[in-house]
């Protein structure tokens, strides 16, 4: 057999690279933990046009335009159904999307100005807020219809079932309380006063405590509050007003986004004592933590890219450029995870980064003005 020539040997080695090169990018893009016949879809809500954009996560591509209506907002994954559950919040409606199909299969009126929703943690029943109504609405999942509905303070803006399972929580912007009320009947607990213009909360429970924190944007504080004997602890002074709220998840201490301070605060839970401030980035309002790698990703709306911080050493590392405008984040469901999404909202894209390297892969053009985001995998 005849001996190949020096250049064409290395012709042969350089196709064989190309071609390892051209699998390693294909295996690269398609996540490790995605079986054949299973799919991954990222579920982008567009306020500024009444859509949700299906981006094929393995594609990397639209895979569909779904009209919801006006406003949409608080996109959720249905915790056992292949569904997107969501709000109009001018339309006064929650809707459903299904995900196997690319369409809308109800539409339940719960009231004017809803914002968000939550579901019990068996996915029986979804929890929303009517802000224009003071109302709580209860919504059987399996046959979308209201099954109850409970007068609340003056303009809730979130509903948050307690980790128990056995309460829902609302905060009331414009009466500046928290209110307690029972899963099951919507019957009312507790009323508790939290400072003024509550706008955001987190619940933490374990073993020795059940304690939420409620960000007052009107006082620039947080109001602690024990929902074991449902009563109001205390308020911790912040520099501005807070914005996101993003707890440790080993439950120990609260991160919270100051916009116009620049900074991210620090709660201790147990003490609850302010015992940290930095300056990260611009304007830092929207974050998510990857909890296999203790990196909390904020999102930097004025400087256009995601900071990510490693909260064991609280320190900062260079940010990650995306589109314009950076706010909604949600990571993929796998442990590690594989992919960080990013919704820009001015340049109407999703940033899709690879989270082993901090890399961005691609930015996909979706509807218009992006602000929420569900990732699904069914």
């Amino acid at each position: 057999m005849p001996r190949l020539a020096p250049n064409i040997r290395l012709i042969v080695i350089a196709a064989l690279l190309i071609g390892l090169a051209a699998r390693e990018i294909a295996l690269e893009q398609r996540p490790s933990f995605l079986r054949p016949g299973l799919k991954l879809c990222a579920y982008v809500g567009n306020a500024g046009d009444g859509t949700v954009s299906v981006v094929d996560l393995v594609g990397l591509s639209v895979r569909a335009t779904v009209s919801v209506g006006p406003t949409p907002s608080g996109l959720r994954t249905h915790p056992t159904r292949s569904e997107i559950w969501g709000v109009s919040t001018s339309g006064g409606y929650v809707w459903v999307l299904d995900a196997p199909t690319d369409r809308v299969v109800a539409r339940i009126q719960v009231g004017a100005s809803p914002f968000a929703l939550d579901f019990s943690a068996d996915g029986r029943t979804a929890f929303a807020t009517a802000s224009g109504a003071d109302t709580l609405v209860a919504i059987d999942c399996a046959s979308r219809q209201v099954k109850g509905r409970a007068h609340t303070g003056k303009r809730p803006l979130f509903a948050k079932t307690a980790p128990d399972g056995k309460s829902v929580i609302v905060i009331n912007r414009d009466d500046a309380t928290l209110q307690v009320f029972d899963a099951l009947t919507l019957a009312l607990r507790a009323t508790i006063p939290v400072a003024a213009s509550p706008e955001n909360f987190v619940i933490l429970q374990n073993p020795e405590s059940k304690t939420a924190f409620v960000a007052a944007t009107g006082s620039s504080q947080i109001s602690v509050v024990d929902l074991r004997a449902n009563t109001f602890l205390t308020n911790v002074p912040m520099p501005e007003k807070p914005a996101g709220l993003f707890l440790k998840p080993d439950g120990g201490e609260l991160y919270i986004t100051i916009p116009e301070a620049h900074e991210l605060a620090i709660i201790n839970t147990w003490t609850h004592e302010l015992v940290d401030s930095r300056v990260i980035g611009s304007t830092p309002n929207r974050a998510i933590f990857d909890e296999s790698t203790l990196l909390l990703y904020v999102s930097d709306s004025s400087a256009n890219g995601v900071v990510p911080v490693d909260v064991q050493y609280r320190t900062a590392a260079n940010p990650i450029s995306v589109g314009q405008s950076p706010g909604a984040l949600a990571l993929d469901p796998a442990v590690p995870h594989n992919l960080l999404l990013v919704a820009d909202e001015n340049s109407n894209d999703l940033a899709v980064v690879r989270v082993r390297t901090g890399s961005l892969i691609t930015m996909i053009h979706v509807g218009n003005a992006p602000r929420e985001i569900a990732v699904l995998m069914y």
